[in-house]
């Protein structure tokens, strides 16, 4: 199977509480990442380690540069770093290490060791992923991450360089393709599992809704009410993603259906097409009460002015 060298960027602009719990693991429970088994956090690992919080991080590093901003600046820029599921198979905890360090020297000469501030390997989801934080502030002391990251031309620039630098290493890993040059941004991963978080909440629901009684239909109606509460505004938000999203979705729809694509794309179309028919079906049958119950409830937490 091919063993694609992966490199991703992601502008960041403001508030990185969510963005740090994530990739320091300051949680106990991550709900919205089924995926993270925190029973194998232990074996997560720096290779750089950051010594303050992400905001404090990208601020001191900001003023010390004596760094412009503005409300709308990018203040640092999340890099994923990983690789296909085939090339870790097998791999022991300093081989995957090597691998990781290997990329980070790769960013240090790129945009600047300074500019790293953290830089975060998860052994802790299925497949070996690295968060590389940093400021994209240039040597003469401007935060750009335009400059730095730049347009098309550049993300496939950035593709040739890294994939050039690390299969020196690893002759083993082919180089990934950007988004500018498949034709479609990157769909990201927190969809696949926002859907399959939403599908087990779904199953949960029907499954009190088939429980109803005539003994227990009142406290029955007000559980599954509230766990409406919850899943509703969530579904929304899936949707909000899913029309975001079309284009790509469909592309990879019809990748799978006309190409021979990996045995990973296959599993991740197949999985969210049959989650998005499941919480779609789901909805259309919903006991018309309960959506009533929940639109009632949603208007009691409104000012009075906007109800």
């Amino acid at each position: 199977m091919p063993q694609y060298a992966i490199l991703r960027f992601a502008k960041q602009k403001g508030g990185a509480g969510a963005l740090e719990a994530h990739h320091e693991r300051t949680k106990e429970k991550y709900a919205s990442n089924p995926d993270i088994d925190t029973q194998r956090s232990k074996y997560n690992f720096h290779i750089v380690q950051p010594t303050k919080s992400y905001l404090q991080e990208t601020n001191s590093r900001i003023e010390a540069a004596g760094c412009k901003t503005r409300k709308d600046s990018i203040r640092f820029v999340d890099t994923l770093i990983t690789a296909s599921p085939a090339f870790f198979k097998g791999k022991k905890r300093d081989e995957i290490r090597a691998f990781f360090q290997v990329a980070v020297d790769f960013l240090s000469h790129k945009i600047g060791k300074d500019n790293i501030f953290a830089a975060t390997v998860h052994l802790d989801e299925r497949t070996p992923h690295m968060h590389l934080c940093f400021t994209p502030i240039t040597e003469d002391g401007r935060l750009t991450a335009k400059e730095i990251i730049g347009n098309r031309v550049q993300l496939t620039k950035w593709q040739d360089d890294f994939f050039a630098h690390m299969v020196k290493r690893f002759p083993d890993l082919e180089r990934g393709e950007s988004a500018s040059e498949t034709g479609r941004r990157h769909i990201p991963t927190r969809i696949f599992k926002q859907a399959a978080n939403l599908s087990r909440q779904a199953a949960r629901i029907q499954a009190e809704i088939a429980a109803i009684s005539p003994l227990n239909a009142g406290k029955k109606k007000m559980e599954i009410v509230a766990l409406l509460d919850r899943f509703f505004p969530r579904m929304e938000g899936l949707e909000t993603q899913l029309r975001k999203y079309k284009r790509e979705i469909g592309l990879l729809e019809q990748q799978v259906n006309t190409s021979k694509p990996s045995v990973k794309e296959q599993l991740d179309a197949g999985k969210l097409q049959q989650e998005i028919r499941f919480l779609r079906q789901f909805y259309a049958d919903t006991p018309d009460e309960y959506k009533t119950a929940y639109r009632v409830s949603q208007q009691k937490q409104l000012p009075n002015e906007q109800r």
